[in-house]
């Protein structure tokens, strides 16, 4: 395992979504505190091929009614060859909206709902097992607190259906992460109130790991051996090889940024602190991290101000006491870095020759070194 790619340039965003599908991931809307937010924008598309490592805007049709408005704290899922985008907000509404991009036609639908739909709200989390989309907690802006409840969504028939889960949930939190491992819904992280569920500003932050059985409709609470990563919020969750691992995140009550890995075994229901070679992403949270084989792609996010002279930026209303710079970077984790990849490494360390080389591999170097063009340096952007 080793980090293996660090590329400037592509989109600088916080708070988005994103999904992979076929060899491409795809990047839905988010903020960025440099360029100016309209609420009712279409909601801007990135796409990043995984071969070239280069980025580009998605150009779909916009005159469109059914194409969504701009948003951060939402979630989405790929079904097929379809993404399926839910909640978030911006900054004046929350939304409760199902909408729907096809990645073949570039086309944005809204295909009608029955059942019992969530409240409109953001920082849920949302994952896929067989043909449902599951959705858990986030902060409810019509009761104006924060959530437990879970509700999943048929994405066959279109049917949402609220999910009366037996046993002990977690506790209301938004901007934890859920993964899916088989029938299993994972929970971890998150941000709560003291008081819960209302929203008193008496921050709380659990460490505490739980899994849904879907077949049972059951909360389990886990005691994991070894040690635990301290509660955070804002953090990234994948699934690689029975393991959930996560990366990153923010920590309000201690006012620290993580940039540490660690890893659960499913299987052997301990958890680890992960080292790993290579250029470690910065300090950051409200990253997007997404796995595609044997590499996990991450990009984006906010990180605490590194030094004086880097501008200060608006930040959002929860980070009113915090100089964040929000990133455009792009980090791979290679879990089988070839031979090829480890070649390429050295030549970039060593700043080597590479006339010799064959113009295949000179296209590989540049796509691993060379930044992308979607924006420009911090210093840069006026």
């Amino acid at each position: 395992m080793k980090w293996t790619a660090h590329i400037e340039g592509g989109p600088r965003r916080v708070n988005h979504a994103a999904v992979c599908i076929g060899e491409k991931i795809l990047s839905f809307g988010g903020y960025c505190s440099t360029e100016e937010y309209k609420d009712w924008d279409p909601i801007p598309v990135h796409v990043l091929n995984t071969q070239t490592l280069r980025w580009s805007v998605v150009n779909y049709k916009k005159t469109n009614s059914e194409v969504p408005f701009q948003r951060y704290g939402h979630t989405t899922v790929a079904y097929g060859e379809k993404v399926f985008m839910w909640g978030g907000r911006n900054n004046t509404v929350a939304c409760d909206i199902l909408t729907v991009f096809d990645t073949r036609t570039l086309e944005w639908s809204t295909p009608t709902v029955t059942g019992m739909i969530p409240y409109a709200k953001d920082g849920h989390s949302a994952c896929i097992i067989n043909n449902k989309m599951y959705i858990f907690g986030g902060f409810e802006y019509l009761t104006d607190q924060y959530s437990q409840e879970v509700h999943c969504l048929n994405l066959d028939k279109f049917e949402w259906q609220f999910v009366e889960a037996k046993g002990t949930p977690p506790s209301h939190r938004d901007f934890h992460t859920a993964v899916a491992h088989g029938d299993r819904m994972y929970v971890f992280g998150g941000r709560g109130d003291l008081n819960s569920p209302y929203n008193s500003q008496e921050e709380i932050y659990c460490s505490q790991m739980y899994y849904l059985d879907t077949k049972t409709d059951t909360w389990v609470a886990l005691n994991p051996n070894k040690i635990w990563p301290c509660g955070r919020r804002s953090h990234s969750a994948w699934i690689h090889d029975d393991y959930m691992y996560i990366f990153g995140g923010y920590n309000g009550n201690t006012k620290m940024h993580f940039n540490d890995l660690f890893r659960y075994s499913i299987k052997e229901n301990h958890w680890e602190l992960v080292h790993v070679n290579g250029q470690v992403p910065c300090k950051r949270r409200r990253q997007a991290c997404l796995i595609l084989k044997d590499k996990m792609y991450l990009f984006g996010g906010t990180s605490p101000q590194p030094a004086k002279n880097v501008p200060i930026l608006p930040v959002s209303e929860d980070d009113s006491l915090e100089l964040l710079l929000d990133n455009n970077d792009l980090h791979i984790l290679d879990y089988s870095p070839t031979l090829k990849t480890l070649c390429i490494l050295k030549v970039l360390e060593h700043n080597l020759d590479q006339s010799v080389l064959p113009r295949h591999i000179i296209m590989d170097i540049r796509s691993m070194s060379q930044p992308n063009r979607i924006s420009r340096s911090i210093n840069q952007a006026g």
